[in-house]
């Protein structure tokens, strides 16, 4: 194994501790709570970013970073946003960083991360995104991985927390593994929130995403049919359950 290079750890990161389609039934229940989200106190929605920072991802980590700094550059852009770095790897560790409110602050949050050898640590990142909406409400999660290796049934249970909690989770899944594809759907199932392809290829459809989730996070689906941009029609889309 080849060596790594020093990781530089962000001082005012935290760590984080923890160990098919939708019925009709399901549809009308998110249809009716996703009528009633509204804005936090400030005006501004709060969305938890959480990324698999572990070496399967190095490939295209560099890649990610930037793009995923262009995605929450967008995000700023159309829709003010605090906006929360959550991410893991190598022996356990699964980290938080404080709240930004800037695109800078969160894409220089993300160059200081490198990747380590390790397992996916999703249940984590649920947990920590439900004792976190208890103090202060968040309005959905958005997560990006390319595996799994957890106990799916520990999984769905962390996910129906927070679906009954009403906090979406996005998924957007880089690479074609079919344990973690059907283990992700199922997260966004339960969760009410939705399942896309992480396609390197095409950032700029992701910048659109995101905005689009931005302004569902902060104004519900009411915001997302009034703005009604060829991002919004298709995460509505998944939101009903007609996403493949």
């Amino acid at each position: 194994m080849t060596e790594k290079k020093p990781i530089v750890r962000d001082p005012r990161q935290t760590s984080v501790s923890g160990k098919a389609k939708s019925s009709a039934g399901d549809l009308a229940a998110f249809l009716k709570a996703a009528e009633q989200i509204k804005p936090s106190a400030d005006g501004k929605g709060r969305v938890v970013l959480a990324l698999d920072a572990t070496m399967s991802r190095q490939p295209t980590w560099d890649m990610a970073v930037d793009i995923q700094a262009k995605m929450f550059q967008a995000v700023a852009k159309s829709t003010p946003l605090h906006m929360q770095l959550v991410y893991f790897r190598g022996f356990g560790e699964c980290r938080a960083s404080n709240w930004a409110s800037d695109a800078q602050t969160l894409a220089g949050q993300m160059s200081r991360i490198t990747c380590q050898a390790g397992r996916t640590q999703i249940s984590k990142v649920l947990s920590h995104a439900r004792k976190t909406h208890a103090k202060t409400p968040i309005s959905a999660v958005v997560y990006i991985g390319d595996a799994m290796e957890e106990n799916p049934d520990t999984l769905g249970h962390r996910a129906g927390e927070l679906g009954m909690l009403g906090v979406p989770v996005f998924v957007f899944q880089e690479g074609h593994d079919r344990t973690a594809e059907m283990v992700f759907r199922e997260i966004a199932r339960l969760t009410r929130g939705g399942w896309f392809r992480f396609d390197l290829k095409a950032p700029d459809v992701l910048a659109e995403l995101l905005s689009s989730i931005a302004v569902y996070a902060t104004g519900g689906l009411k915001a997302l049919a009034h703005r009604g941009t060829k991002s919004d029609k298709l995460l509505i889309e998944h939101l009903k359950g007609k996403g493949k």
